[in-house]
Parts: structure tokens; C-alpha cells; sequence
């Protein structure tokens, strides 16, 4: 009796619980007032950026002039640079731009120096840039017949504009003359992230000892760009393509370096914006290396990873001829989808196998679906119900094996008092048991193994969803990113210096749901981990884990664990009958129970040990 009420009473407390919330979130939904004040901040800000962006264009020197007066400067340029030294040695800066992308490209070393994405901001509301400020290195060495070995970085360049159609074209030339050079060439499409880049020489086969091959050095460090930056440097990696079309990474969380054969494209990835080079010719091998920078959780540090890789260059007649593209853009996959040439949407960290097709086929397309209707938050609650819902003959499985254990307890609990003293046989006894009753204790471990690939795909989901950068829902205000309800005046290790609400409200909707299937059941068989011990770790390690993870998971954890329990009290309630179960299996004792080879063989085996054991004991 007191066993219904307390059902009863749950029942009543979780249908307000969701009731309340789903009205919550109606009622947080923002109104259109708030719609139109928030898209009217975007484009201040984005206002704004094209401004800084003009600004930055009006301060770029573009095609300086020689300064004549430093004659001592020139001369030491040309004495150490040899041929090249024909080209002066001016500073400067030329910019490339359209819609989605600046680019400023130096005179000195031909390289960019600075790439900033136009409509997007960081966490505190300041341009992304993944070049700025030297963080970035592109160079080439070489060899000439006069026993030099030069680096471009350290060559100057003459840039020139041309235009393609609606193409931007940049061409910078160290120069030995007018018609022998070494070319970096750019070509920018409007509304495009990637662009095209060519390294090529002309005239220079009598200059170049291409006995000795060239090496491309492109080294990068990642500048932050979010609120946590050890969560950000957990999904920041260097990601690449190789021997057609294997995909691998170095290490996400330390040190590491490898050499591969036959690369495709290198991603240098920042969480959710990447710098790509890619190369129509592969490289027959590359040196590859990342240097993790992030000790801690601190507001000081401002980058995640050292980025760095090294490959050779072949000569073909004397001649350098490499065309390759650049990508400075978000790692979201309806941008890199655009570019199945190289099949770069494959850097993105969806997970392996089976997980990352899930996501990447199924799960990002149906969000993409719901949120072109639906607020961001919302979308969340909407795809987690269905999810939950598709996955309910799932849970039935598991909670009809869980019932029929249940009503096997009292005589496992005989079975095993009577049988204390002799392990062997109360084993046997029990196997025998469940044999009989057409109970298998596996049976509800079962359904569990096939949700794991779809709460796997899900975690891996809501971090690496570039749809949730930046969008508010309730007191969150970026689901990518953690909520905070309380900053700390001190730092807690493992936790944090804030107080994230969701992943309490999570925690608390896993105890309960652990409460209503471990807590059931508590009794620990010996040999195996302690059940209660887990019930209480779980929402523990939910509790502390998750306080610097995306806000969007956390939201989707609570509402998966809500939706399962009232699931599971309505299984119990209206749809399994124990006493109906408990006559099923009482029915199925009394019929002959046929072995399989593999029962027949392992009683057996115990039948054996227990007589051994008796042998050894006379």
C-alpha cells in the first residue's frame, strides 16, 4: 500500500515538475520584441566589425614605396638575400576582402598575417581573428647554386591586384628580375572562406639546387575565443587527411607529433572556427606536431595549442608548382560540405564509426530542421523528447527485464542464504533459476548497449554543433558555452569559479532515475562493483564534469532523464502487471526447459569444479 501511494505520489510530483517546465520554457521564450532587439544588437555588431574592417583598410600601406633614404638597410637586404635582393625591401602591408573574410597579406615573407572572420565575435564580443599579431608563421627554405639557404619569411615581396571575373587576385613576387621570380598567388571569391593559393617560381631552375628538395614550414597558434578556455582546447586539434581518404588527429589533450604520407589538407582546428591548408598535389610525406598550451582554467591564457607542420616540396624541371587552397571559416558543416573536393566536413569532430555517421547524417540535419522553426533551447526539449520517445520500446525491454528480476529477488535472496558457504553451487543454483524462469540476468543490459551509440552521438553532438554558438535560452546565455547562475570568489579543482544551473538540474534528474533502477535492485553480487556506490557517483561526476560543458548538453541531459522517468512510471503504472509477470514465470518453471550447447556446456564446467572442489577437500 504504501509502496502505490509512493508511486502515486511520484507520478503526481514528476507531471507537475515537466508541466511547470515546459510552461517555463514557453513563457521563456523570447517575444518578438526581444527577437527584434537582439537581431537589431547582431547587426550593430556586425555593423560595427565592417567598420573596424574599413578603418583597418584606410591604415593598410598598400604597394609602399622604396624608402630611399635607408641605402645601408637595402644593401644589407641584398647582400643577404643574393639574387633576391632585387626586389626592395619595403614594409607593408595588401588586404584581401569580401563579405565573410579580411585578410591582410605582408610584403615581408608574402604570408598573411592577419585573418579575421567578419561576422562573428568571441564570448567578450571581439572579432574572431585566427591570424593576428604573429601568431602565425608561413615560410619556405630553400637552396641556391651560391650555397644559400633563404627563408621567404624573411624575403620581401612586390604585390600586385589583379581581378578574375569577380575574383580577387594578389600576386606576390620575390623577384631575382622581371622575369624570374618566386610567386605567392592569391584568388578570392566573393561570399567564399576558402581561397585559392599557388606557390610557383618561374626562371628560377638555374637558381634553385634542386638537388636539395624545399621545405614548407606552417606554424599556428590557436587564440581563444571562448568563455572556458580548457573546454575549448578539449575540441581544438590538428586534424588531417592522408593516403587518400584516411582521416586521423593528433592528440587532443597533451603533446604529439607524427609523420604521415601522402597529405591531403591539415586543419588547424579552434573549436569552432578552423584554419585549413589544403593541396591539390598531395605531400608525399609532412612532419606533424602539436604543443598543448592550456595548464589550467585561467582568464590570462590566450591560446590553446601550438600548431606546426613541415613538409617537403618536390622540384619539377628546376621548378617550384604547387596549387593548394587556404580555408579561414567556422567548422560547420553546412559550410565545409560546400567543399567535397577535398571532403573537408571530415574535420569535424563528430566521433568515429558508427557515432559520427549518426550525428553527422541524422542528427545535425533533424536539429538544422527544428531550429528553422523553433527557438535554439526549445528545439533542444523538442529533438530530446523524440529521441526519448523513438527509444521507449528500448527502455520497455530494459524495465520488463528489471521487473522480472525483481520478482526473482526473494528467491535469489533464499538461494543465497541458504547456499552462503558454498559460492560454486549458489552460483549453479542460480544460473539454474533464471534458466528456468526464462530470465536471462543480461537481459536488461542488453537494450542499455543499444542506446549507448545514440547517447554517445549526442554527446558528441551538442559540444561540436556550430548552430549553437552564441544562442541564448532561458538564463543561458550561449548553449555552447556553460551557464552561470553564480560566480565564485575563488576556483574550485575540477569545478570551477561559477555555479552552472543545468548541470544541477541534470544531476538531480539522474539520481532519481538511478534511484528507480539501480535503487530497486541494490543487492551486489560478489564480484561485481557496487551498485550504490554508483548511484550516488553519477550524478556526482554530472555534477562536477559537466559545470564547464556547452549549456546545450547539460539542457539535454535533464530533459532525457525527465522524459525516461515519467516513461518508466507509466510502464509500471499501466502497461506491466508484476503479479502477471510473476505468474508467467511461475509457468514457465513448471515447463521443460530445453539447454542450448553453450548452457549444457557451462553446467558442465561447474559441475566439474564443484566435483574437483569435493576431491580436494577429502
Amino acid at each position: 500500500m504504501e509502496e502505490n501511494k509512493l508511486d502515486l505520489n511520484s507520478i503526481i510530483g514528476f507531471v507537475l515538475i515537466f508541466v511547470i517546465l515546459i510552461f517555463w520554457f514557453y513563457q521563456s521564450q523570447p517575444t518578438p520584441e526581444e527577437l527584434e532587439a537582439q537581431k537589431a544588437q547582431q547587426e550593430q555588431v556586425e555593423q560595427q566589425a565592417r567598420q573596424d574592417a574599413e578603418a583597418a583598410k584606410e591604415e593598410v600601406v598598400v604597394l609602399p614605396e622604396v624608402v630611399t633614404n635607408d641605402s645601408v638597410r637595402q644593401s644589407q637586404y641584398q647582400s643577404a638575400a643574393g639574387a633576391f635582393g632585387f626586389s626592395p625591401s619595403s614594409e607593408g602591408t595588401t588586404v584581401l576582402e569580401n563579405e565573410l573574410l579580411y585578410l591582410e597579406i605582408a610584403n615581408k615573407g608574402g604570408q598573411i598575417t592577419e585573418a579575421r572572420m567578419k561576422q562573428f565575435v568571441t564570448y567578450d564580443s571581439v572579432p574572431v581573428y585566427l591570424i593576428h599579431e604573429g601568431n602565425a608563421n608561413f615560410n619556405l627554405t630553400f637552396s641556391t647554386r651560391d650555397n644559400r639557404v633563404l627563408n621567404t619569411q624573411e624575403l620581401y615581396f612586390e604585390p600586385s591586384i589583379a581581378s578574375n571575373g569577380d575574383n580577387q587576385v594578389l600576386s606576390m613576387k620575390a623577384k631575382i628580375s622581371d622575369n624570374q621570380y618566386l610567386e605567392y598567388r592569391y584568388e578570392m571569391k566573393p561570399d567564399e572562406y576558402m581561397l585559392d593559393f599557388a606557390v610557383r617560381s618561374q626562371g628560377l631552375n638555374s637558381t634553385f639546387n634542386s638537388s636539395q628538395p624545399a621545405s614548407l614550414q606552417w606554424d599556428l597558434k590557436g587564440i581563444r575565443h571562448n568563455k572556458s578556455v580548457q573546454y575549448e582546447n578539449r575540441y581544438s586539434r590538428l586534424t588531417y587527411k592522408y593516403e587518400d581518404d584516411k582521416v586521423s588527429k593528433l592528440s587532443e589533450s597533451g603533446d604529439d607529433e607524427e609523420s604521415e604520407i601522402d597529405v591531403q589538407w591539415l586543419s588547424y582546428r579552434q573549436h569552432f572556427f578552423s584554419s585549413i591548408l589544403a593541396t591539390k598535389t598531395p605531400f608525399e610525406t609532412a612532419e606533424l606536431a602539436t604543443v598543448n598550451l592550456v595548464e589550467e582554467e585561467t582568464k590570462e591564457t590566450m591560446f590553446t595549442k601550438a600548431y606546426a607542420t613541415k613538409v617537403p616540396l618536390q622540384y619539377d624541371g628546376g621548378e617550384l608548382d604547387y596549387a593548394m587552397n587556404w580555408y579561414y571559416g567556422p567548422t560547420d558543416l553546412r559550410v565545409l560540405d560546400d567543399y567535397k573536393e577535398y571532403g573537408l566536413a571530415d574535420s569535424i569532430p563528430y566521433g568515429w564509426g558508427i557515432f559520427g555517421w549518426i550525428n553527422r547524417y541524422i542528427f545535425t540535419p533533424f536539429y538544422g530542421f527544428l531550429t528553422s522553426f523553433l527557438p535554439f533551447g526549445i528545439a533542444i526539449v523538442v529533438m530530446t523528447i523524440i529521441v526519448r520517445v523513438a527509444m521507449s520500446p528500448v527502455t520497455y525491454k530494459s524495465y520488463l527485464s528489471q521487473a522480472k528480476m525483481k520478482v526473482l529477488k526473494p528467491e535469489i535472496t533464499e538461494i543465497n542464504e541458504r547456499l552462503k558457504d558454498n559460492a560454486m553451487k549458489k552460483q549453479q543454483e542460480t544460473m539454474k533459476l533464471y534458466n528456468k524462469a526464462g530470465v536471462s540476468p543480461m537481459s536488461g543490459c542488453i537494450p542499455a548497449l543499444l542506446q549507448l551509440p545514440i547517447f554517445y552521438a549526442l554527446f558528441m553532438f551538442f559540444p561540436t554543433s556550430f548552430s549553437l554558438r552564441q544562442k541564448s535560452f532561458l538564463w543561458a546565455e550561449d548553449l555552447s558555452s556553460y551557464d552561470t547562475i553564480f560566480e565564485l570568489p575563488f576556483t574550485i579543482p575540477f569545478y570551477g569559479d561559477h555555479v552552472s544551473l543545468f548541470p544541477i538540474l541534470a544531476s538531480v534528474a539522474i539520481f532519481f532515475y538511478m534511484m528507480m533502477t539501480t535503487g530497486q535492485n541494490m543487492q551486489t553480487q560478489p564480484g561485481m562493483p557496487n551498485m550504490k556506490f554508483i548511484m550516488y557517483l553519477s550524478p556526482l561526476f554530472m555534477l562536477v564534469f559537466f559545470n564547464n560543458y556547452a549549456s546545450g548538453l547539460s539542457l539535454y541531459y535533464f530533459v532525457s532523464n525527465l522524459i525516461t522517468i515519467l516513461i518508466m512510471i507509466a510502464i509500471k503504472r499501466f502497461i506491466l502487471d508484476e503479479d502477471k509477470i510473476h505468474a508467467q514465470i511461475q509457468e514457465k518453471k513448471k515447463q521443460p526447459k530445453k539447454e542450448n550447447r553453450f548452457q549444457k556446456k557451462m553446467r558442465e564446467m561447474m559441475e566439474q569444479a564443484e566435483e574437483q572442489k569435493k576431491l580436494k577437500q577429502k
